[in-house]
């Protein structure tokens, strides 16, 4: 992920993986470090969904912690 501003503009959203592909539910539009808060209370099982979008770039939440 290259911005790694904590004010930065993202978009929080669950992917589910359904049988057509999944559906992209959003779950947070705002900070990085908002979107990071929210994510951090979800269930492991939506965890496992959860990606973070910038105006350049798209990462796993699970992807982004483990760094």
């Amino acid at each position: 992920m290259r911005t790694t501003d904590l004010e930065a503009s993202v978009r929080l959203y669950h992917l589910d993986g359904g049988p057509e592909g999944g559906a992209a539910t959003t779950l947070f539009y705002g900070t990085l470090s908002g979107a990071m808060d929210i994510a951090a209370q979800q269930s492991e099982d939506v965890q496992d969904g959860l990606f973070i979008a910038t105006d350049n770039d798209v990462v796993a939440y699970l992807d982004l912690i483990e760094t």
